[in-house]
């Protein structure tokens, strides 16, 4: 009788083999850094940090070029008139006069901006020609050469703190697009491990529901011999209605995951992605110190905190200079002259100076000015408080991941050595119950336990991976290279 129960047992799985062969569609194996590197190179996030890593390198070229010298040619050519304008006689009556003239100019000027004062210096060629219709005449009118400065006295300069803050604001964009592609390997890592568990909970799941199916029929072999009661018979067959209802359940979430790491990589192929169990990942050490003032060098928070702080003092600056006194002084010499032809200007040309001073004070604001400054103060000291707070929490979340990482990789050995102990656990549990020598309520716990072993495996790696690149995120630093993230 023992043989014929053997013999089913052998059929049985026979059957299950060749079932799970037929439900397997084809696959692309796929691992944990394969998926890090396709996010990295072609997911939509990748792209988007790419894109704004080029949108601040030509925010930051349009800067630069604003401190370089610029050429430029302006005028109006041609500007031609013709009407009846109002002319007043010497007897005081009014006359209305035909005019018809052509009144073109142009002007060609080489400008420099002074950051540090504020003001511009330029050099600059004009020519001017006046045509007119009715007298048939043509006159010229020209600046050969002249040299001057437009200068801001005790107004807010933009240009200078500019200098400052633009900088910070390249290279924190620089470091952002770091940030952003360790933000898509940690991404992919999630997506990844949500897909792992499901298929590992899919798995689990067909394996149970074969399991039980097999032992609930060699069970029915079993009541006809009077070596169980019909109540472990029914008890095994809830087990398979259950298992059966774990599959389709496991399997939709198998589905949806699949669609989410898909999506997350811009995957574009219809086979299914079989993934593989990462190894538990290298184990290295990790300094607190040394992450800590890794993350303050290389992250783009780092570089925010003094641009913030900055800005702030820019703010206040620009409340004490803007008080409501305003002037500016232009001034500007030069060579002028006129003629019949347009030769005629460079010949023996008159000194041209031009000297003015524009101002407005306020007389009366009633307490503006000096509420404005106090308000930019307040907000100075708001600032420095926020970011001495951040700077706290900053360099806290740095010692936490340090720290969680080191207890993470302890956790994955530990996992895996329960995973290996528990598959024993139920193989000699499922021998013994397959020879009457085990309860089936002691078999359930057995398959409870692997299963639950099996996850928490999985779920140890998936903490560990996510803390890997996140500790590689908030520092921007390779401990396992022993080099910064480039």
């Amino acid at each position: 009788m023992h043989v014929s129960i053997t013999r089913l047992f052998l059929i049985i799985l026979g059957s299950m083999a060749h079932c799970w062969s037929i439900a397997q569609a084809p696959a692309r194996a796929l691992r944990l850094d394969a998926a890090v590197e396709l996010a990295r190179g072609q997911s939509i996030s990748a792209k988007q940090a790419a894109t704004q890593k080029e949108t601040a390198y030509w925010r930051w070229r349009s800067y630069q070029s604003d401190f370089k010298p610029q050429l430029s040619l302006s005028g109006s050519l041609p500007s031609f008139t013709r009407s009846f304008v109002e002319v007043t006689q010497p007897d005081g009556n009014i006359a209305f006069l035909p005019v018809s003239f052509n009144n073109s100019s142009l002007n060609l000027e080489l400008s420099q901006r002074i950051s540090r004062t504020g003001g511009t210096v330029f050099v600059q060629k004009q020519l001017q020609r006046f045509d007119n219709f009715i007298q048939n005449s043509t006159l010229y009118n020209g600046v050969p050469f002249a040299i001057g400065i437009q200068q801001p006295l005790s107004q807010f300069n933009a240009w200078k703190w500019d200098k400052q803050t633009e900088p910070l604001q390249y290279n924190e964009s620089q470091q952002q697009y770091l940030e952003n592609m360790e933000l898509v390997a940690l991404d992919a890592t999630v997506y990844y491990f949500n897909l792992l568990i499901a298929q590992v909970n899919l798995q689990i799941a067909q394996t149970n529901l074969s399991s039980s199916d097999t032992l609930y029929k060699i069970a029915n072999q079993k009541l006809a011999l009077g070596k169980i009661s019909q109540n472990d018979l029914l008890q095994l067959q809830l087990g398979v209605l259950n298992a059966q209802k774990d599959f389709a359940s496991a399997n939709q979430a198998a589905e949806v995951a699949q669609l989410q790491l898909k999506t997350h990589l811009s995957y574009r192929g219809d086979e299914k992605l079989a993934l593989e169990v990462p190894t538990p990942g290298p184990a290295f050490a990790v300094d607190a110190t040394k992450a800590s003032q890794e993350a303050l060098n290389n992250r783009a928070d780092a570089i925010a905190f003094k641009r913030r702080l900055l800005e702030a003092s820019r703010e206040l600056n620009r409340a004490k200079s803007d008080n409501g006194f305003n002037a500016t002084l232009s001034a500007a010499f030069g060579l002028s002259n006129r003629g019949n032809q347009p030769l005629d200007i460079y010949q023996k040309p008159q000194d041209r100076e031009f000297i003015q001073l524009e101002f407005s004070v306020p007389l009366m604001d009633w307490g503006r000015s000096r509420s404005r400054t106090a308000t930019a103060k307040a907000n100075l000291q708001l600032t420095q408080q926020t970011v001495e707070q951040d700077r706290m929490s900053f360099e806290q979340e740095v010692f936490t991941q340090v720290t969680l990482m080191g207890m993470l990789q302890q956790q994955v050995s530990l996992n895996a050595r329960a995973d290996q102990i528990a598959a024993e656990r139920f193989k000699i549990a499922q021998d013994r119950f397959l020879l009457s020598d085990l309860s089936i309520t002691d078999l359930s716990i057995a398959i409870q336990e692997k299963d639950r072993a099996k996850r928490d495996y999985i779920l140890a790696l998936r903490d560990y991976w996510r803390a890997y690149y996140t500790l590689r995120l908030l520092t921007l630093y390779d401990f396992e290279q022993n080099k910064k993230i480039q």
